[in-house]
């Protein structure tokens, strides 16, 4: 009977996707353009495939913003939608001792990940929460951008160019207006939505998380709720500790596991090295780990693990930080 699923493989790119269809033991492929009209065919080429909507699991990598689209289209037309880390199917194609790489195979790999490993169903993330990631993602491109004129700067002062130098000036006077600007768009929208208002005072709550930090993190994961415990929280993050030992031979270091967003964990370091002085949690749990030889490193890396489950605790249980909740002999969570 678990053979008789039927699932579909979507390798998404920029301007193209790659699928296959495996139905009643027959696979399917298809190639179609990655634009609304694309999703379109998908959806028309599906029913005459003969496959159900009702009982067709759909599974796709997570690809920035390239996969959103096709999802809530498939979506809104009934269709189960899973987004995979995309470490999850390279290590599913390891297992299968896949050799070689290209848009067909991997639609196939990932069909075959889904009919073997069922993953969790997608559910669209709320309207205001996509909203705030596009605002904080644009906030940190102007970001990105001020710090590289900064670096022009520097460099045509040094150089004499007292013009060119002028020029950029004016360019990240500009640039400060809009983040500012940015920066209040995003507060007036945390604060017209009751949701994420509440969840942004939880987490303030916490010593070390600033408004543009809890910001990324609301509107890069949502409702954090939906995780079943901090562990998996810090997961998703990809802020969990990876041990590499066997027997007496492999004695590697542990290292942060990094297998989530890469941009959320860049956002967590600065408050990390900041909660790790000011929250007295955090800075007894990196004394701590300092006294017992810890390079400094790995210990801000420790630091961060333990936020994310500060940040998953205050938000499960509906109550602010309290630096004594510990001493108390109260857990936020198992493994804290």
């Amino acid at each position: 009977m678990e053979a008789m699923r039927e699932v579909l493989g979507i390798d998404v790119s920029k301007s193209k996707l790659d699928i296959e269809l495996l139905i009643n033991g027959k696979v399917k492929t298809k190639v179609l353009q990655n634009t609304p009209a694309g999703h379109k065919s998908l959806l028309e080429w599906i029913d005459k495939s003969k496959a159900s909507r009702s009982s067709l699991h759909v599974c796709m990598e997570a690809t920035g913003v390239y996969h959103e689209a096709l999802a809530l289209k498939l979506y809104d037309a009934g269709i189960k939608v899973s987004i995979v880390n995309p470490a999850c199917i390279k290590g599913f194609g390891h297992g299968e001792n896949i050799r070689n790489k290209n848009d067909e195979i991997d639609a196939g790999l990932i069909a075959r990940y889904c009919l073997a490993m069922n993953p969790e169903l997608w559910t669209p993330p709320p309207l205001e929460q996509r909203q705030l990631r596009g605002w904080t993602l644009r906030v940190q491109a102007l970001k990105d951008i001020r710090q590289q004129e900064e670096n022009r700067l520097e460099a045509h002062t040094i150089g004499g160019m007292d013009d060119v130098a002028m020029n950029v000036k004016t360019h990240i006077t500009w640039l400060d207006i809009e983040i500012k600007k940015l920066e209040k768009e995003i507060d007036d929208h945390i604060d017209r939505h009751p949701g994420l208002k509440n969840d942004a005072q939880l987490i303030a709550s916490i010593p070390g998380l600033g408004t543009t930090t809890i910001a990324r993190v609301l509107g890069h994961i949502g409702d954090i709720r939906r995780f079943k415990n901090a562990k998996a929280f810090a997961a998703f993050l990809g802020v969990t500790p990876k041990q590499r030992t066997s027997g007496s031979s492999v004695k590697g270091r542990t290292v942060m596991s990094k297998t989530g967003s890469s941009s959320l964990r860049a956002a967590l370091f600065m408050p990390s090295m900041v909660a790790r002085r000011h929250n007295p949690i955090l800075r007894q749990f990196a004394d701590r780990l300092l006294a017992t030889g810890m390079a400094k490193k790995a210990v801000i890396g420790a630091v961060t693990h333990k936020l994310a489950h500060l940040i998953y605790g205050v938000i499960r249980t509906g109550k602010p930080f309290d630096a004594n909740f510990l001493s108390n002999r109260l857990a936020i969570q198992d493994g804290i």
